[in-house]
């Protein structure tokens, strides 16, 4: 067995790096509406410049094969990297709604290309035996600052100028450069035969990963019910403090990737994905039936372990579906399926609220759970659940 260890320097950078880009991006989740609003925007176009960045960040997603054969998975990450820097800092330079529209453009372009080849440059320095739990420790940084930098973001956006906040993201952005920069990981060369057409399907997923990708469009969908419409949902049932619930459910995030990973590694991915499906769908049935605050941070408990655990080892089963030339294509798939699950759940829920109400529309979700549960057994029971790991 290799003794590499899992925590070597180039791991680290990129870990520490991904981490500082997203608390760029979770800085700005809150703000950059409230920034809008200050500018006089109206409430479609709030609504156009929260939505416009997740498209754009899917749309260049298409492009990651031709972008890898042109430029490679390294240059590509800093066109990114690059690209949301100079957007952040853009944001202060056009102060209306037109101006604003195209730097979101432009940071959903870099956003896109970042996470999709970050994520690619970790598992190449993830030793194979490890990817597991690497993989789950890489996601650390998103989890880590999606339960803080929105709540620095607004605090500094309340008590300084707008350009204070866009600096201080654009700086975590500049950070991340450097890190990614002083990382040294070797560079894969893409092989391919000319002119091979790429059908659309698969620019929208890989080839041959229809099965993991399917189960992160249906995760991306119920997360989306949770961080989008939980703190409407409480509020409706007189609940308070919701907002402790993504607290809670942080510090079992944490929690669940000390051993999460682990697990996968050792016995494969259906000793994560079933415990993972089962326990998130408990937390949905909390939510459906919560009467206090108590019981709904109960709730958050369950929340964290099942998102814990589930997208780390998503992540990990995709990589292992492909060859390593492939990589940055699966890495690419992982975030269009979340995100396409995301928006479709934030947009179909929504529309529903406004006739059923947001405690009832939770009782669909607890409905899609269980299709998951089943759909996770099924591609077990099937031999769909394979991991072919590669070096």
């Amino acid at each position: 067995m290799s003794t590499e260890k899992l925590w070597n320097r180039n791991f680290i950078l990129i870990t520490v790096g991904n981490g500082l880009l997203f608390v760029n991006f979770h800085m700005l989740v809150p703000t950059i509406a409230m920034y809008a609003a200050s500018l006089g925007s109206s409430g479609f176009e709030l609504g156009l410049i929260a939505s416009i960045f997740a498209l754009s960040a899917i749309i260049v997603r298409f492009f990651t094969d031709a972008l890898v054969d042109r430029l490679g998975k390294k240059r590509c990450l800093f066109l990114g990297l690059t690209t949301s820097l100079v957007a952040t800092a853009a944001y202060s330079f056009f102060p209306f709604f037109q101006g604003l529209l195209v730097a979101r453009i432009l940071h959903g372009f870099g956003f896109g290309l970042s996470t999709t080849f970050a994520a690619a440059l970790a598992v190449e320095v993830i030793p194979p035996e490890h990817r597991g739990e690497g993989v789950g420790y890489f996601g650390l940084g998103n989890t880590i600052s999606m339960g803080s930098a929105p709540a620095i973001g607004v605090a500094v956006f309340s008590a300084f100028s707008p350009v204070v906040l866009f600096s201080l993201a654009a700086t975590a952005s500049a950070i991340a450069i450097v890190l990614f920069r002083l990382a040294h990981v070797p560079e894969r060369p893409v092989v391919r035969k000319e002119k091979e057409h790429i059908p659309l399907y698969n620019r929208i997923f890989e080839a041959g990963t229809f099965t993991p990708a399917s189960t992160c469009f249906i995760f991306g969908f119920v997360y989306a019910s949770v961080n989008t419409y939980l703190p409407l949902m409480a509020a409706e049932a007189g609940i308070s403090y919701a907002g402790l619930f993504f607290v809670f459910g942080t510090v079992f995030v944490l929690v669940s990737r000390i051993f999460g990973g682990k697990l996968y590694d050792r016995r494969g991915p259906i000793f994560v994905m079933l415990p993972g499906v089962i326990v998130y769908a408990i937390s949905i049935v909390m939510i459906c039936t919560a009467h206090s605050s108590a019981y709904l941070l109960s709730a958050s408990i369950f929340y964290g372990l099942g998102s814990g655990l589930l997208m780390p080892a998503i992540m990990t089963w995709l990589f292992n579906s492909v060859p390593p030339a492939r990589r940055s294509n699966a890495s690419a798939t992982y975030y269009n399926m979340l995100d396409l699950g995301t928006f479709l759940g934030i947009i179909l829920l929504g529309t529903l609220a406004g006739d059923m109400g947001y405690i009832s529309i939770y009782y669909i979700v607890l409905a899609v759970m269980v299709l998951y549960i089943l759909y996770v057994l099924w591609a077990w029971k099937s031999g769909r659940m394979v991991d072919d790991r590669v070096a």
